[in-house]
């Protein structure tokens, strides 16, 4: 195989469960790819790739923690995506990956998602269980950028994110923070200073989406990786753009998601333009006045 490879470390710490915050450090795994990894690029998304002599760097990263019940009792070894596995106080269970690339459609994304299949008897139901208690955390990077300025510009679009996940909304682990805004912002969030407990949480190096569901399956993974792509791209290289253009670049994806059933689609696009402007203005709206738990609100203006 030309350009990058991904293999295990051989380290037996990265296949065995550990206790809690415990499981060995991730790598780097957006580092290293060779022309042939990218060669498939539209010219619009290798700004996307930084160039380092002969190898490249991904601009923007992604992590996942997928939390099970149960993890299959045969398959709890060394994966290429995961830097470990750890026991987790609120499902059971989770297994936390590397640093991951976060790209567009090209040689090197397949390369990820082969890693993703690799690694099915982790990530899909039907060998390692899940539950509503289990959740999906989704952390994102961008290479120049601490968690705080990247949080502002992804927040500009992220209303198709509650709107996926929107009855994670009244979770204690994730309902807290709406606004995805600073505590001594305009809406005055001081009663929950400090709480990590947040839709969106700046973690200095970037930004862990704490709201997204359990994963049940690799093509789960694979259309959030897809979503998160194009999420960070448009809100990085076109924060001027409009909310209705960054809703055509994601139809498709989202289609996936809801294997093509438009009704269900567009019920999911009328939900995020409100969870938007709840963002936005601090305005909840009658149409998600159901999801948003009022103890994690209590600072909003139900309209």
């Amino acid at each position: 195989m030309n350009g990058i490879k991904y293999e295990i470390t051989g380290n037996e710490e990265r296949g065995q469960v550990t206790s809690y915050h415990s499981k060995p450090s991730p790598n780097k795994l957006n580092y290293g790819a060779k022309n042939s990894d990218i060669a498939q690029l539209p010219k619009k998304h290798k700004r996307n790739v930084l160039q380092f002599g002969q190898d490249y760097q991904s601009k923007f990263t992604i992590g996942f923690e997928v939390e099970k019940t149960q993890l299959h009792r045969s398959s709890v070894r060394e994966y290429e995506l995961f830097c470990g596995f750890e026991r987790d106080g609120s499902c059971g269970y989770e297994a936390v990956t590397h640093i991951l690339p976060l790209l567009a459609p090209s040689v090197w994304r397949n390369k990820v998602y082969d890693m993703m299949h690799k690694a099915s008897k982790i990530i899909d139901d039907q060998y390692s269980p899940s539950d509503s208690k289990c959740g999906g955390h989704i952390t994102i990077g961008c290479d120049g950028m601490d968690g705080e300025e990247l949080l502002s510009k992804v927040r500009k679009f992220s209303g198709i994110i509650y709107a996926l996940y929107k009855r994670r909304l009244s979770n204690h682990y994730c309902r807290y923070n709406l606004g995805m805004d600073d505590y001594n912002s305009r809406w005055g969030w001081s009663t929950y200073n400090n709480n990590k407990y947040q839709v969106a949480l700046d973690r200095g190096f970037g930004v862990e989406f704490r709201l997204p569901s359990r994963f049940t399956s690799v093509k789960s993974m694979m259309r959030r990786y897809e979503l998160f792509y194009e999420l960070v791209d448009f809100s990085v290289n076109n924060p001027k753009g409009s909310q209705a253009k960054f809703f055509a670049n994601i139809r498709p994806i989202v289609m996936s998601m809801y294997e093509n059933d438009s009704v269900r689609v567009d019920e999911v696009f009328a939900d995020a333009a409100s969870f938007q402007k709840m963002i936005n203005t601090g305005k909840i709206t009658s149409d998600i006045r159901k999801y948003v738990d009022p103890d994690a609100s209590m600072d909003y203006r139900w309209v």
